[in-house]
């Protein structure tokens, strides 16, 4: 996305959108279950041998900040079209 200079901003990109939507959903997901069942069962829930909808959670976080983390990686450069302005094609 260029912008006035013309200057790259990094995480403007569908890594960190896709990131941010996973760890949104699952901060929800977490919250809620928090709120209804309340801390003891909500541990137990985690650290039992079942799959349950904390653990996808858990894991729906870690992905997102994997993805959030693949959004922000230092030295990533613009593609050649956007750094002169012109399409793919010229």
């Amino acid at each position: 996305m260029e912008r006035g200079g013309g200057e790259y901003r990094r995480g403007r990109n569908w890594h960190t959108a896709t990131g941010a939507m996973f760890v949104v959903m699952a901060g929800i997901v977490l919250v809620r279950q928090l709120l209804i069942w309340g801390p003891e069962f909500m541990a137990e829930f985690l650290l039992n041998s079942d799959i349950t909808n904390e653990k996808v959670s858990a894991g729906m976080l870690g992905f997102g900040a994997l993805m959030i983390a693949a959004g922000l990686r230092k030295g990533r450069e613009p593609p050649p079209w956007r750094a002169t302005g012109r399409g793919r094609g010229t």
